[in-house]
């Protein structure tokens, strides 16, 4: 593939930066007109979950390369595509236009379901929110994708709009913002239409599909005007901070039906179903009640003391792992990018263990940092860098007293 052009910046490096910088500023306006649209714990819980959603990233980049890597090298109607700003426009067009499709199939199909329901099992809108990414819909959504690289557009094109669309997504996910003008609503997904995708009110569920054009949902009939006050949320959701719980929920679903089910082709044809259908031998799903704010059933857990500058400072901690571990310029190889993976899920892992003073979370702690801080210094050759490896020692310390001290379950 000798032709296609090697990235040496993964766009999510470039992108991590600008949405620290907006979840700040959104944080600092709550904070300054004393509005409580983000909660700590499902901040933070968003947060683990963008953390882990990277690392997949990174399998889903490999495999974007190889795969159409080879439908472009073999397939591609046009020789060369060059990324000027009238291809730039046509090649986001594009992929909003699949990405619609993508996003209805996600509210309609069992399995497409299972992957996309993570992010909305959040109970907020803020820019938290739009970090609750789903471990497996990053994966799912590029199996359609494929189509640009026929017509001729580079992987590396293809991978890096994908990033920029998701960018703009993320903008959308706020209370703070109103509605705009009338032809910015018309033609443009606005905070405000994203709300209402975000709904659980019956006239607001399976709505605004739009990423970055509202016009499709227009075109095809799934368009819905904010009005009444929007309920976040989803129907049968978890009732956990479990970054494993959340991303697997449905599937545990659908998987319990199919083992429940005696016909074979039922035990197939589930995931590709309708959501609400049931195999033949299984009762029907009751009828939804509306979720309204008088009956909502928030999550709400009680989380070890002293937890709040722990997670914090967890979470900093977190995104240099991240970085480490996603950032092609790392001196990392495949393996300790495995390593280091591992690692990080098991530190939003924990995250929940101390948001709901689980006891297993105390060993579970303890471990994680006494596995993570050699892997640290070796990986990263903190020998040679006195500050670097003193600022690692003293951190992890600090976890090792903090955990000891405070992460005790009475129960």
């Amino acid at each position: 593939m000798e032709d296609l052009p090697v990235s040496t910046q993964n766009i999510y490096t470039l992108l991590t930066p600008l949405a620290l910088f907006f979840i700040v500023v959104e944080v600092g306006l709550c904070f300054y007109y004393k509005k409580t649209l983000i909660t700590f714990a499902e901040a933070i819980s968003n947060f683990g979950t963008a953390l882990g959603n990277q690392t997949v990233n990174v399998l889903v980049a490999a495999g974007v390369y190889v795969l159409y890597g080879y439908l472009w090298e073999n397939f591609r109607l046009i020789d060369n595509i060059p990324m000027n700003v009238p291809n730039f426009l046509l090649l986001l067009l594009g992929i909003d236009f699949i990405f619609y499709w993508v996003h209805r199939w996600g509210h309609e199909i069992n399995i497409l379901w299972a992957a996309h329901s993570p992010h909305h099992s959040a109970q907020e809108m803020n820019f938290f929110v739009a970090l609750r990414a789903s471990v497996t819909q990053r994966l799912f959504s590029f199996f359609f994708f494929w189509p640009l690289t026929i017509i001729g557009f580079r992987p590396f094109d293809i991978y890096m709009m994908t990033g920029i669309h998701l960018f703009i997504s993320f903008l959308h996910h706020t209370e703070l913002i109103p509605k705009l003008w009338r032809w910015v609503e018309f033609i443009f997904t606005t905070p405000s239409h994203h709300r209402v995708h975000h709904g659980v009110n019956f006239k607001y569920l399976d709505k605004n599909y739009g990423e970055f054009l509202i016009i499709w949902d227009r075109l095809f009939g799934s368009f819905e005007e904010e009005t009444d006050k929007v309920i976040y949320g989803m129907y049968g959701q978890a009732q956990t901070w479990n970054p494993i719980v959340i991303n697997f929920h449905y599937y545990s679903i659908l998987w319990k039906d199919a083992v429940a089910a005696t016909n074979w082709w039922d035990k197939i044809r589930i995931w590709f179903m309708p959501l609400g259908w049931r195999p033949a031998n299984l009762p029907p799903k009751p009828p939804l009640q509306e979720i309204t704010l008088q009956n909502q059933h928030r999550i709400s857990t009680v989380a070890f003391p002293h937890a709040k500058v722990y997670l914090i400072l967890s979470a900093i901690f977190g995104i240099a792992l991240m970085m480490l571990i996603i950032n092609p310029a790392s001196d990392w190889t495949t393996l300790q990018k495995i390593i280091g993976s591992g690692l990080l899920w098991h530190l939003i892992i924990n995250w929940s263990g101390i948001l709901e003073s689980k006891r297993w979370l105390l060993m579970s702690e303890i471990i994680r940092i006494l596995l993570t801080a050699p892997v640290l210094i070796l990986f990263t050759n903190l020998m040679d860098k006195p500050v670097w490896m003193a600022i690692s020692i003293v951190y992890h310390l600090y976890g090792m007293i903090w955990t000891a001290r405070f992460f005790r379950s009475k129960s």
